[in-house]
């Protein structure tokens, strides 16, 4: 099981993109649930996740109208939510360094 931080902010995420909010949900339940040890058994289920600088992967929700960017440090079970937008925002934002932006 993975921690997820922070449920709040993929709530926010899910109020901004209110078409979404299931996929979204439905992606934070199946990792919070899962077991996996690696990337390379995440990619197994996740064949469209990519890795990128800093342990940090992209994942498409909803078909690929949507990109969410977290970090995922395996060995402590930890996922931290980075950024989510529409495929068109995420061509824009340099995926290695950027940060959810409290309201």
């Amino acid at each position: 099981m993975f921690n997820i931080i922070t449920r709040k902010t993929l709530l926010d995420y899910c109020k901004a993109y209110p078409l979404a909010e299931t996929a979204l949900l439905g992606w934070y339940h199946e990792l919070l649930n899962s077991d996996f040890r690696n990337f390379n058994e995440l990619k197994q289920v996740y064949g469209n996740a990519s890795i990128v600088a800093d342990d940090r992967v992209v994942f498409n929700i909803l078909g690929n109208k949507y990109r969410l960017v977290v970090r995922i440090v395996f060995e402590y079970r930890v996922v931290q939510v980075k950024w989510f937008g529409t495929h068109a925002d995420y061509d824009k934002i340099d995926v290695t360094t950027v940060q959810h932006k409290k309201n």
